[in-house]
């Protein structure tokens, strides 16, 4: 077991982190900028060291100031929590090659699973079940058209390299493709380098189901069940729940099994979540987080696990602590986001705190 862990991280995952180590008798090492000195994680954490100013580039996402941390302090893992540098492949595979160990998945499935149009080829070789659409990414506007009407209208322009909602436009028939092609290309130009795009059916009114996986690294996995993010607004999600008010037990052992399935065929490390459209009683895979999401402890409060302690555990190259038949689910829990806007538009409107009632 490591003696040390480093925390790529700030705020509440970072504390959660934190807590994790302290439970498993590992000290922690608390990163942080200039302007976060006196943040609660940086209290908590056994250590401290400061990694830059204030703006991520230059300490957050700073992966020479990360690693040169680690040397400092003496940290043998790097836990990054989400965000930030969580899915970064380029990040694992430094510090891999610097003899530390990254608490998640191999550089190469981080890599994998982030390229959209290469995470659906490879689920798809997996077994499981894909949205209709383009085989890889759609380089002119003749290519799109012709695959709306392969595909039949309406269709959904999506970045290959997208992510909350961005680079995503809908064409509702074949007169509309122009302007969502070069809209969704020019979007993912902007907001992620790369206007590579590709085409896929459009579903008029799915449940949006995401199933949690685990593995071990070494050919196995589990599945935790599904958690329900329906409720979005402006593609991001404002309630998540588990188990999913529409998914029965059967339905959620055949999809869990299928998901953990493809883990461990792929010798998946840690935490995992597979995403996916639900409609008509059929699931459509839609992208793979390689990494511990923001709401796992919907999942952790009905199963009664620790992930964190488990991604630790495993980084450690000890074995899952628990078996798909040990998991029972116990009760029901749920996650809200809460955002500050004003309305009549709800346009983002932060401000100080000054009262708070529940």
């Amino acid at each position: 077991m490591f003696e040390k862990i480093l925390i790529a991280n700030r705020g509440e995952i970072a504390l959660r982190v934190v807590r994790a180590c302290r439970e498993m008798g590992i000290k922690s090492v608390a990163v942080h900028s200039t302007s976060d000195v006196d943040a609660m994680h940086v209290r908590m954490a056994d250590e401290s060291i400061c990694i830059g100013p204030p703006p991520g580039a230059q300490s957050y996402l700073s992966i020479p100031a990360i690693v040169s941390a680690c040397e400092i302090t003496g940290a043998q893992a790097v836990h990054p929590g989400y965000g930030f540098l969580s899915e970064n492949a380029k990040f694992a595979q430094i510090l891999e090659d610097h003899e530390l160990k990254f608490i998640g998945p191999s550089a190469e499935h981080i890599r994998l699973m982030g390229d959209k149009i290469t995470a659906k080829d490879t689920m798809k070789g997996l077994g499981v079940p894909c949205v209709p659409g383009s085989d890889g990414g759609v380089d002119t506007l003749d290519e799109a058209t012709a695959l709306g009407r392969q595909i039949g209208y309406p269709v959904i322009v999506k970045a290959t390299a997208g992510g909350g909602g961005r680079g995503m436009k809908l064409a509702k028939s074949a007169s509309e493709m122009e302007s969502a092609f070069h809209t969704a290309r020019s979007e993912a130009k902007a907001a992620f380098g790369n206007d590579e795009v590709y085409i896929e059916k459009y579903l008029g009114k799915p449940r949006h189901i995401e199933i949690q996986v685990f593995g071990d690294g070494k050919g196995k996995a589990v599945h935790l069940g599904e958690r329900d993010c329906s409720l979005q607004r402006r593609h991001q999600k404002v309630l998540e729940e588990a188990p999913g008010p529409t998914i029965d037990e059967r339905t959620r052992a055949r999809i869990g099994r299928t998901c953990a399935n493809a883990a461990a065929r792929i010798s998946y490390a840690g935490a995992g979540t597979v995403e996916f459209l639900y409609e008509d009683g059929e699931f459509y895979f839609i992208e793979m987080n390689t990494r511990l999401q923001v709401e796992h402890p919907v999942t952790e409060a009905i199963y009664g696990v620790d992930l964190v302690r488990e991604q630790i555990r495993v980084a450690a190259g000890e074995p899952i602590s628990f078996s798909q038949k040990s998991l029972r689910i116990d009760g029901h829990s749920i996650e809200i986001r809460i955002n500050a806007e004003k309305p009549p538009l709800f346009s983002p409107s932060p401000g100080r705190t000054t009262q708070y009632h529940a």
